[in-house]
């Protein structure tokens, strides 16, 4: 499958990963999903980023939300690398990774790139939302470490966005100001939220 697009529905699958065979979406239940692929294991960049991810498992919990990587590398390899990434990162690496060593979830979720460099795939990032729909791509190459952090953030962003007729600005951090939708009038957001500012007719901003 080629194309993925926002909307679309995760495709499903089937795979082993370091916490068992499992089922994509059975696995994710009623919440929101981040699947990430690296492009092999012992390697510098990948380290640091699937230690950053097990470091921020409490924030995954307090948003509703799995964590799960892929590469091509066998169940073998994954495990005897978790203690390099737990020694590294200080923490325990307790999300799955799968082993797509047929590369079937890497070319169902289009991860392998032409002209890449080799048949490993890029570094690729889904966000899944509670009903299954793909909301979020993000992808980097090889050699650039990812921002989990500004996952974070977007994540934190698409879940206010889907809680009212709201969107987010620039920049935006939890707590700030939101973007009315401009299917709502000044005077019914005035009365539904708090601190209502007109900046232009179409832009409105507002404390929820």
């Amino acid at each position: 499958m080629t194309g993925l697009r926002l909307g679309d529905d995760a495709p499903d699958f089937t795979a082993t990963t370091t916490e068992g065979e499992l089922s994509f979406l059975d696995w994710k239940g009623d919440g929101w999903a981040i699947l990430f692929s690296h492009p092999a294991d012992f390697t510098p960049v990948c380290t640091t980023e699937l230690g950053r991810v097990a470091q921020l498992k409490d924030e995954w919990a307090a948003r509703n939300t799995k964590v799960i990587a892929v590469s091509v590398d066998g169940i073998d390899d994954h495990n005897a690398w978790k203690s390099d990434i737990e020694d590294v990162a200080k923490t325990a690496v307790t999300y799955p990774i799968i082993a797509d060593s047929d590369r079937t979830v890497a070319e169902l979720y289009d991860m392998i790139h032409p002209g890449a460099g080799d048949t490993s795939p890029v570094r690729s990032v889904f966000v899944v939302d509670p009903a299954g729909k793909v909301r979020l791509t993000l992808t980097y190459p090889k050699s650039a470490g990812r921002n989990f952090d500004e996952i974070l953030r977007v994540l934190d962003a698409l879940q206010v966005n889907d809680s009212g007729p709201f969107s987010t600005p620039v920049d935006w951090k939890p707590g700030e100001q939101i973007i009315v939708a401009p299917t709502v009038s000044t005077d019914d957001a005035k009365a539904r939220f708090k601190d209502v500012t007109e900046v232009k007719p179409y832009l409105r901003f507002a404390t929820v």
